[in-house]
């Protein structure tokens, strides 16, 4: 089984996804993965094509918008992804089970090579069709807080994000200054020169 550069690329994008949005930054723009991976964009696009049509990833349009995982990582099985992208696993296609063809071989049951290929592809297999996207990217970012190096997409995606605007500081109070009293006005009732009749 030889994983051609279409699928090799798919694989990464995936997990620079996976380890996005367990970071909490599920939206990536394409650009910050081809620039992240030195991959060229328009082959990347094609790729994401197929990943899409899938169902493994969605995109949103806007300038705020990009790629993102459309199920959850644990549902991502590397062994599918490299079925979609390069076929079959197996090394020979006799020994395949999606794809099985006879070989040239006289008697295929006492073949010394088919019994050691269809070995090959039980433990091929067994790996790819058992380890999810979530598993590896749990295990890349533990590598990666365990050397100290930088957590990719971070600074991409903070340098993007919408400033606040900043609120001007209101001068402060000094608090130790004595306080001014402020009496309430009282309103002056107007005088009338009438005087009240004693009643007697």
């Amino acid at each position: 089984m030889k994983i051609s550069k279409r699928c090799h690329y798919a694989l990464r994008a995936l997990v620079d996804l996976g380890i996005a949005s367990a970071l909490g930054h599920p939206l990536v723009q394409i650009g910050d993965l081809a620039q992240k991976e030195n991959l060229p964009v328009k082959f990347l696009e094609q790729i994401f094509l197929q990943l899409r049509e899938a169902g493994w990833i969605q995109s949103r349009r806007g300038k705020q918008g990009g790629y993102f995982l459309a199920v959850p990582a644990a549902e991502i099985l590397f062994g599918n992804v490299i079925r979609l992208l390069d076929g079959p696993l197996a090394p020979l296609a006799c020994v395949s089970r999606s794809g099985y063809e006879p070989c040239s071989c006289p008697d295929e049951a006492h073949c010394g090579v088919h019994a050691l290929m269809a070995e090959v592809h039980r433990a091929a297999t067994g790996v790819l069709d058992r380890v999810t996207l979530a598993d590896t990217v749990k295990a890349t970012l533990r590598k990666i807080r365990r050397n100290k190096a930088a957590v990719p997409f971070v600074k991409m995606v903070l340098r993007r994000a919408p400033r606040k605007k900043k609120i001007a500081a209101q001068p402060a109070t000094d608090r130790s200054a004595p306080r001014r009293k402020i009496r309430p006005r009282v309103k002056s009732r107007a005088k009338t020169g009438s005087t009240r009749k004693q009643i007697r």
